[in-house]
């Protein structure tokens, strides 16, 4: 596993420069989309338990997916076209990604677990209501790592609507090292995507704190299955 702390720090100090030169960040995006879009586009991608994703979209119903904020990156590429909804930051840190995932055909919907939160939530509500698949980071924007929040399965609740676990891993990937250790697959990476079992969430806060001590049982169940079968080295965590 590569930390990158190197590259982090560059990106970042980049990202300073820019900002204190006002440089519009749809600037950026003409040299670093491309770029993006070449390296996800080289990724080779396997799906475990993929029946349980093609049931939920063929009942037409909306549902919400649940995924640890480190694997946004490959798991956005690979489902780009589900014209899903993606909640995102409203931090300045989160707009790159954010604009990326704009740019390759999700709506966004702007809050986080510390900005914005309530009206996020209630926006994907409305989202899963209306029969829309949205993709929610349990742990985002700025964690702990991995340390599951309520957001997603309040949202589902709220709309009447399944959860969906979904994890990835990457056979070679760089790590940042953010509060995540964000996951970018190299070029030409072998990435497994994984689905759990739905998690329904019945109504009333007791039924809420049954899903919630489901779903993380759910994403520890999700990782393990997304694990390669030939014993090859993931990067997970």
């Amino acid at each position: 596993m590569l930390l990158v702390s190197r590259k982090e720090l560059l990106v970042k100090s980049l990202n300073r420069l820019l900002a204190s030169l006002k440089v519009p960040p749809k600037a950026v995006d003409w040299v670093v989309h491309p770029v993006a879009r070449a390296v996800a586009g080289s990724w080779r991608f396997e799906r475990v338990n993929r029946g349980a994703w093609d049931g939920l979209v063929a009942a037409g119903r909306g549902f919400a997916c649940m995924l640890w904020h480190e694997t946004l990156l490959p798991l956005l590429w690979h489902h780009r076209d589900a014209h899903a909804v993606i909640v995102v930051s409203q931090a300045r840190d989160g707009q790159y990604l954010s604009d990326f995932a704009e740019a390759i055909g999700y709506r966004l919907v702007r809050g986080s677990s510390s900005r914005g939160a309530v009206g996020a939530l209630l926006a994907a509500a409305r989202e899963l209501q209306g029969g829309a698949i949205v993709a929610l980071t349990p742990d985002g924007p700025r964690g702990p790592r991995r340390e599951l929040k309520p957001g997603v399965l309040a949202a589902a609740q709220r709309a009447g609507v399944p959860v969906l676990p979904v994890h990835a891993v990457a056979d070679r990937a760089w790590r940042l090292h953010s509060w995540d250790r964000f996951c970018i697959p190299k070029p030409f990476a072998r990435v497994r995507v994984a689905y759990g079992t739905p998690i329904a969430v019945g109504p009333g806060a007791e039924q809420l704190a049954v899903a919630e001590a489901a779903a993380r049982l759910a994403m520890d169940e999700v990782e393990r299955m997304a694990q390669w079968p030939d014993g090859t080295a993931t990067h997970t965590g």
